[in-house]
């Protein structure tokens, strides 16, 4: 009796020391610092708890024909869908390593009939009930079961992240068709107010104060800017055909919103770094694939110990094996197997090593999606301070440029200044323009890659 007692004490040890029934953990990660200040020459960002990503998609995203557009993508999106697909499937894998601790049982009929030197056949038939039933006692069920469980976690991940990718991107194209309306705007305008000066400059040619040479220049300017309106028309129906393919649904007009309405929120707050580790769906996902191969391993290792399986069969049979009797008499068996491997222990071996090495190359990738995130995160912020700044400066540069326009003018007709004067004057002030709507746009967009880094849109 002591002696069992020894051995059972020694296999629990031992069992324990290989961790085959130890739970993941999150391995110790360093965040600080993850987020770079976009104007501090120390690169230290002040954060605190408030989190741009914890927002729900509507309150960042206030436009109603956006928030439509948004609604239709995640109801209609393929990639979503597929990917709730795949949360399906790893959902019946689950279910699939819970049953694998209940028996499996089968229904096994047979039947004989035989007959010796011509005499009359005799039948014999067997109704038994086969079951088979694995004892975990080395945590290999276990460790699928946690294993099927993370699977589970890390499609979720994944699902999140294509919903978030799909919120964003939908803004993003829905900005950028707004940013090319105001461009093809202005462009359309400044082509009107061309046509106007064609003719002024006709005007004064007649009156002597100008020669053909500036009607031609001032023609050609013309030409040049109304030859750029298709080409915005053509950017606009691709960007549209381009967001119908994210609705899944054929290309066609998106109705839409001005520039100029849109209110995006204008404080942007990062929060701490170790809130991407919950927030970020792929640094989820990432986590949830070390996890998989931490429990790979601890399959690995269970491998080297015995298998116990437990095989029974119950039902009837009119063969006794001295005799064919009839009626069929009841039958039951029970068998309790143990195999332990003995000579395949060089392929549990190299399985074990692969294993530990793919967990490391999981936890290679793990850090390397914080780091990931963190970049994009410190992007975004970069991205808004630049497009705040150059904003700033290019209303200054635009109200600038609108006076020399007016002042060239009026010294055209004064008769002191040249026609290639307000030529400069008016494509400078074009050029501002279009570059201060760009400068909107991009402060826009810095926003939904900022919300997209933080792991923002979830809708649950």
């Amino acid at each position: 009796m002591k002696r069992v007692t020894i051995y059972t004490l020694s296999l629990g040890a031992l069992l324990s020391s290989c961790n085959i029934y130890k739970q993941y953990n999150r391995p110790e990660v360093d965040v600080q610092g993850l987020y770079r200040d976009p104007v501090s020459v120390t690169d230290t960002l002040t954060t605190d708890t408030t989190n741009m990503g914890n927002l729900p998609w509507e309150e960042v995203f206030t436009d109603p024909q956006l928030q439509q557009l948004i609604r239709l993508g995640l109801e209609q999106n393929s990639d979503l869908q597929t990917a709730v697909l795949k949360v399906k499937e790893a959902e019946a894998g689950l279910m699939s390593s819970r049953l694998a601790y209940l028996p499996s049982l089968g229904l096994s009929p047979q039947g004989t009939v035989s007959s010796f030197d011509k005499a009359k056949a005799s039948q014999t038939y067997t109704l038994p009930v086969v079951s088979s039933w694995e004892i975990d006692l080395f945590g290999r069920l276990l460790n699928a079961k946690r294993g099927a469980k993370v699977t589970l976690l890390q499609s979720e991940a994944y699902k999140q992240a294509v919903q978030t990718q799909v919120i964003s991107a939908i803004a993003n194209a829905y900005y950028t068709l707004l940013m090319l309306d105001k461009q093809l705007a202005i462009t359309e305008e400044t082509a009107l107010l061309w046509q106007k000066s064609v003719e002024t400059m006709k005007a004064m040619k007649e009156a002597g104060m100008v020669n053909e040479a500036a009607i031609a220049q001032s023609e050609a300017n013309s030409y040049m800017i109304a030859a750029s309106i298709p080409d915005l028309k053509q950017s606009i129906r691709e960007t549209e055909n381009s967001l119908s393919l994210l609705l899944k649904q054929a290309p066609q007009r998106i109705e839409r919103g001005k520039l100029e309405d849109q209110n995006l929120p204008t404080l942007l707050n990062a929060g701490v770094p170790v809130q991407l580790l919950s927030n970020r769906p792929d640094v989820k996902a990432a986590e949830m694939a070390l996890a998989s191969t931490f429990y790979n391993t601890n399959q690995a290792r269970a491998s080297f110990y015995p298998q116990l399986t437990i095989n029974g069969t119950l039902g009837w049979t009119n063969n006794s094996g001295m005799g064919i009797v009839n009626p069929g008499k009841m039958i039951a068996t029970a068998v309790g197997s143990l195999a332990q491997p003995i000579f395949n222990k060089g392929a549990l071996t190299a399985r074990l090593r692969i294993a530990k090495a793919q967990q490391e190359e999981a936890m290679i990738n793990f850090e390397q999606s914080l780091l990931n995130a963190g970049s994009e995160v410190s992007n975004a912020l970069t991205q808004y301070q630049t497009a705040q700044d150059k904003i700033i400066q290019r209303e200054k540069q635009i109200f600038s440029l609108e006076k020399s326009v007016d002042y060239t003018q009026e010294l055209l007709t004064l008769g002191t200044s040249t026609y290639l004067e307000v030529l400069t004057a008016q494509q400078s002030l074009l050029s501002a323009q279009l570059s201060g709507i760009s400068d909107e746009f991009q402060r826009m967009q810095a926003v939904v890659n900022l919300y997209h880094a933080l792991g923002g849109g979830r809708t649950e």
